[in-house]
């Protein structure tokens, strides 16, 4: 079953014409890479997901159900099931580490106090966070920030993850570390998209790739399939920087 389906989605920014028919589909379980070049809108697409943007024109189902009318009270419920992490990680400046991730567990759950503290706790430990629930976002270097944002983003135990170039402007050690966090999360079952120009990330941890290309996807298939045949003229115009 395709748990995200998009369909002949178009989008513009004023007279910017960004996407002319995307198509789409991601499987139950499965890592969709979004891969292409800068401004070609492959965040737009993350973003439209939860409700974030609007389509000017085409349909996006998440579960069989269609989204792009929803209000923001029907999307509430929508950002539960689809956890969006955010390039910068997005962590409130004010809130110490431990206050970030229990903020969705206060406004989502019924927990009381204690069990949003053991849910927090358990959640740093499985990211390798433990010790940190202290300090407050400046203090944390780049590539721990961007995992507190990942921990955060899964707490909830969404059925959807939307991987915002996660890896960006990261040291080899941490994209490491989110890689192996990407794997662990597909063991449960979850469904996700990563959208990245980190193509060795992509090939490591994506089931599938769908190549952003004039407005459309140009080329779509596994890792293996984008290398071959007509693909690859299209991968490597990507690769090469020639991709729009």
């Amino acid at each position: 079953m395709d748990v995200i389906e998009v369909k002949d989605f178009h989008k513009s920014f004023g007279s910017k014409v960004v996407h002319r028919g995307v198509n789409l589909s991601v499987r139950k379980g499965e890592c969709m890479g979004l891969v292409g070049g800068s401004g070609c809108g492959k965040s737009v697409i993350l973003r439209s997901l939860i409700g974030l943007e609007k389509p000017d024109r085409g349909s996006i189902k998440i579960n069989g159900i269609e989204i792009t009318g929803f209000n923001e009270n029907q999307l509430v419920d929508i950002r539960c099931k689809a956890a969006y992490v955010f390039q910068g990680g997005a962590l409130f400046d004010s809130m110490s580490v431990e206050d970030n991730l229990a903020y969705p567990l206060r406004e989502h759950t019924k927990l009381n106090d204690k069990q949003i503290q053991e849910k927090v706790l358990q959640t740093l430990k499985k990211f390798g966070l433990q010790g940190s629930e202290k300090l407050m976002p400046a203090s944390l270097s780049g590539g721990m920030q961007k995992r507190v944002g990942l921990a955060r983003a899964i707490i909830l135990g969404p059925e959807i993850i939307l991987y915002d170039e996660p890896t960006a402007g990261l040291d080899p050690y941490n994209t490491k570390k989110i890689q192996q966090t990407i794997l662990e999360l597909k063991k449960t079952g979850t469904t996700s998209i990563l959208v990245t120009h980190d193509m060795p990330t992509a090939f490591e941890v994506c089931d599938r790739m769908a190549l952003l290309l004039d407005g459309r996807v140009a080329a779509e298939g596994t890792k293996d399939e984008l290398k071959a045949g007509e693909a690859a003229d299209h991968l490597n115009r990507f690769v090469n920087g020639e991709a729009t």
